[in-house]
């Protein structure tokens, strides 16, 4: 499968955005483009360009104690959470450090925390951040999470975004669907890629992508 390589727009930065044209089925939609972020988030190169992009998007006056990372961005929030624990940066914690979370998943992909990482949500500000946001579900179901164990939640952010809102917060993304103007995301039941005949070249998560045999 041929992966275009498309760079962010903004001659000062050398993070790539990789993407594969074609007929996908996420858990939650089908969608025209595989944006493929496996090397962002695991090659600390990319990752800690990444974090840089996102961190510099949030005023002075944000607080941050937790970072709650989703689809594996493990990686790119410890490196946010440097960034934004830096000398003189204002939007530090009164402990002068962050926490970084993965919340665990349940059978049914309920959110959860154990006993031994909840403290790290209660009563913390807590940021959000994705490998996508397309749907919004997953993240909406991280700030129902984060309110459930009766934490704050401060921003959304997310290395590709197809959504500008989700959960009542705005979404920060680093690429937004202006990069992929024709880029769609649709229920399993209303895809025209389905109803024109054209089946799926992949099933895909956070995971990566897993191609039919022809």
């Amino acid at each position: 499968m041929a992966v275009q390589i498309l760079r962010y727009p903004n001659p000062e930065s050398t993070l790539p955005l990789r993407v594969a044209r074609g007929h996908f089925a996420t858990n939650h939609s089908h969608i025209n483009y595989y944006i493929d972020l496996t090397m962002t988030k695991h090659r600390l190169s990319e990752a800690r360009g990444a974090a840089i992009e996102l961190a510099s998007r949030f005023e002075a006056s944000t607080i941050v104690d937790t970072i709650l990372c989703l689809d594996g961005t493990q990686v790119i929030g410890a490196c946010m959470a440097e960034e934004l624990t830096k000398a003189g940066f204002t939007s530090i914690n009164a402990h002068h450090t962050m926490y970084v979370v993965t919340p665990e998943h349940t059978v049914g992909s309920q959110l959860i925390f154990r006993e031994n990482t909840a403290p790290m949500i209660s009563e913390k500000h807590v940021l959000v951040l994705a490998a996508s946001v397309t749907t919004g579900y997953t993240a909406q179901e991280a700030v129902n999470v984060i309110r459930y164990y009766r934490g704050i939640t401060v921003g959304i952010c997310s290395i590709f975004a197809q959504v500008r809102q989700c959960a009542g917060f705005p979404v920060t993304s680093i690429f937004s669907p202006d990069v992929i103007p024709d880029y769609e995301s649709t229920p399993a039941h209303e895809c025209p890629l389905c109803k024109a005949g054209i089946k799926l070249d992949a099933m895909v998560n956070t995971f990566g992508i897993s191609s039919f045999n022809a």
